[in-house]
């Protein structure tokens, strides 16, 4: 028989809501997501620990169904019309920095612009994500509800771009950083096989120390009537122009 919950007291619950900080998610290596799309993509990379639904029909097998009531859902949700199930997930483990092709962002402070990168480097053959110092959280609702589900199909590691980037030059991947300055147009170089690309902070973009380490910095060119791209937008394009197939 299906578990049910009723009170927004209930302490289980009450531990539930203090997943919706950092803090806690990093202690007990849990997250939520809600609606069916996210829960089924949690569910489908056996990440999905516990679904919360306020419907019996929308049971999954194989995993620990609780039946709540929608006040519940509203409490744990971040949405304002939220969807009649949340899940709690497990956090990926931690991958090794590998691949050929890498998108390292730096100090990029906004989740939405985090979960868009992620999507985008999904759907242009990137083999791995870090995410530097000063980024915004993996796991906060609003990176993951933009990912659109990419985060538990792409590895995403979280380590100092200080460690990474020599390791990349061992590994003799080309390194490509963006910058509107000391810098080529997009389109005058070669499609590379393998690269590491470098995108920076929303503000002021990627660390000198960091262009400093590059094979190569980049621009995409635009009209004059813009300064800059979104780093969202600029990053999607690059991927787009350095993707060899979309087999």
């Amino acid at each position: 028989m299906i578990k049910k919950i009723t009170s927004v007291n209930n302490e289980y619950i009450k531990e539930l809501s203090k997943l919706k900080q950092n803090k806690y998610r990093n202690q007990q290596q849990l997250f939520l997501v809600e609606g069916y799309h996210l829960v089924n993509e949690a569910k489908a990379a056996n990440l999905l620990q516990t679904v919360l639904i306020t419907n019996e029909e929308d049971y999954l097998k194989g995993i620990n169904n609780i039946l709540v009531s929608n006040n519940i859902i509203e409490k744990l949700a971040h949405t304002s019309s939220p969807q009649g199930i949340i899940g709690v997930v497990k956090m990926m483990q931690k991958p090794k920095l590998w691949g050929n092709k890498i998108l390292l962002l730096d100090n990029v402070q906004d989740p939405g612009n985090i979960g868009t990168l992620i999507r985008t480097a999904l759907g242009f053959n990137l083999d791995l994500i870090v995410l530097g110092n000063g980024c915004a959280d993996l796991y906060n609702d609003k990176t993951i509800r933009a990912t659109q589900g990419a985060i538990f199909k792409i590895p995403i590691l979280q380590e100092s771009l200080d460690i990474v980037i020599p390791q990349i030059k061992q590994m003799q991947i080309p390194l490509f950083g963006t910058s509107l300055t000391n810098a080529v147009k997009l389109e005058s170089i070669p499609k590379p096989s393998r690269y590491a690309l470098i995108l920076g902070n929303e503000g002021s973009g990627v660390n000198p120390k960091y262009l400093q380490m590059t094979d190569q910095n980049i621009y995409v060119k635009t009209n004059k009537n813009l300064e800059s791209l979104n780093v969202g937008v600029a990053g999607g394009i690059i991927m787009y122009y350095f993707n060899n197939s979309l087999d």
